[in-house]
C-alpha cells in the first residue's frame, strides 16, 4: 500500500516537473515559431542581412501602411510621418516616426514592431530602426526616428497592401535607472 502510494506521488510530482518545463519553454517556442513562420506579424529584432536585389521590380507598386500605438503607461505622443507610402519591391525607402516624451520627466521606452498581414513579415526588412534599441527621450523631447526598409520581391504578388504597426511600451526597468 505505501510502495503504490510512493509510486503515485513520485508520478505526481514528475508530471508537475514536465507541465512546469513546458509552461517555462512555451513563450520562447511560440516565439521562434512566429519568427520562423511569420504569424502574428512579427519580423526580425535585428538589422536584415538580407540581400537587397539590384533590380527593383518596377512593375509593381505595394502600398506600406505606417500605423503607431503607445501603451497607456507610457507618457508619449508617437506616430509616423507619414501615413501610408508606395513602394516597388527591391528598393530602399526610409520614412520616420516622430515621438515627444509629454511627461516632466525622462522616459526610456521600447517600440515592438508587427507586419500585416502575416506572411508579408518575411518578406519585410527593416535595415535601420529605432525599434532595434530603446529610446530615452528627456522632458517635453521631441525626436525623429527613422525606418529604413524594403519589401522583398519574393512578395506574393496578390499582397498589395502591407502595414508596419509599432506599439510602444514604456521600459520601467530602465526608467527608473536614470532617477
Amino acid at each position: 500500500m505505501i510502495v503504490s502510494r510512493i509510486k503515485y506521488v513520485s508520478r505526481l510530482t514528475l508530471f508537475a516537473i514536465a507541465m512546469f518545463g513546458f509552461g517555462y519553454l512555451l513563450v520562447p517556442l511560440y516565439d521562434k515559431f512566429c519568427e520562423v513562420t511569420g504569424i502574428g506579424g512579427r519580423t526580425n529584432e535585428t538589422p536584415s542581412a538580407e540581400y537587397l536585389p539590384t533590380e527593383p521590380d518596377l512593375s509593381r507598386q505595394v502600398t506600406v501602411h505606417f500605423d503607431a500605438n503607445v501603451n497607456s503607461a507610457l507618457p508619449w505622443y508617437f506616430e509616423p510621418i507619414e501615413k501610408t507610402m508606395k513602394v516597388n519591391p527591391g528598393k530602399m525607402y526610409e520614412t520616420a516616426y516622430i515621438a515627444t516624451n509629454y511627461s516632466d520627466k525622462p522616459v526610456v521606452a521600447q517600440a515592438v514592431p508587427s507586419v500585416a498581414p502575416g506572411l508579408a513579415s518575411l518578406y519585410f526588412n527593416k535595415t535601420e530602426c529605432f525599434c532595434f534599441t530603446e529610446q530615452l527621450l528627456g522632458p517635453g523631447e521631441s525626436r525623429e526616428m527613422p525606418v529604413r526598409f524594403f519589401v522583398d520581391p519574393g512578395l506574393d504578388d496578390d499582397t498589395n497592401l502591407v502595414t508596419l504597426s509599432y506599439i510602444v511600451y514604456k521600459n520601467t526597468d530602465a526608467t527608473e535607472r536614470i532617477f
